[in-house]
């Protein structure tokens, strides 16, 4: 009467947790949103309907890339803040600053005596309706050498959070500009 040894399902076991477990904590991970998905830009992507040709305006510089800042009634310190942030964020580009422009987009009540007296000699575009109302938080917009807005940076409060940004900005403009095959 030989009985066969028991055989452990300790084997069994481990092999399972070895190829279960790893889908299982994936899957945790993924549904608690734990994971970004490489997202690497810090603006915000603009959907890819809005370029120029849909807000019923020409481009005022096709073939570069360009910054848009609108310039508002009364250009307050926050306001003047943003203007130091882009026109510092366009030297900082250093080589790569002749394939960008920055663009004051004014309308009739805009405040351009400021950009004399902080002497800042940006190209400035009279707006339509349609873009002066995108632009009206008073945040930068990146725009492709299309006519494609591409990327927003919202309006955002304090010395030390522009400075952050504007290195956000210039990050994402260069990555940009190392990638794009136009302008």
């Amino acid at each position: 009467m030989n009985s066969l040894p028991k055989k452990s399902n300790k084997a069994l076991i481990i092999l399972l947790l070895v190829f279960i477990l790893p889908v299982v904590i994936a899957k945790l991970v993924l549904s608690l949103g734990l994971y970004n998905g490489a997202v690497t830009n810090k603006g915000a992507l603009i959907s890819p309907e809005v370029n120029y040709a849909n807000l019923a305006m020409e481009n005022p510089k096709p073939h570069i890339w360009q910054v848009l800042f609108f310039l508002p009634e009364k250009c307050n310190e926050q306001c003047q803040e943003r203007l130091y942030i882009l026109h510092q964020s366009y030297i900082a580009l250093g080589k790569d600053r002749d394939r960008v422009i920055p663009i004051i987009v004014v309308n009739n009540n805009s405040d351009t005596t400021i950009l004399k007296q902080l002497n800042i000699g940006f190209d400035q575009v009279n707006a339509n309706d349609a873009l002066a109302t995108l632009l009206i938080d008073q945040q930068l917009i990146i725009v492709d050498p299309l006519g494609s807005l591409v990327m927003q940076y919202n309006n955002v409060i304090g010395h030390d959070a522009n400075i952050a940004q504007g290195k956000a900005m210039i990050a994402d403009l260069r990555k940009m500009l190392k990638l794009s095959r136009v302008g």
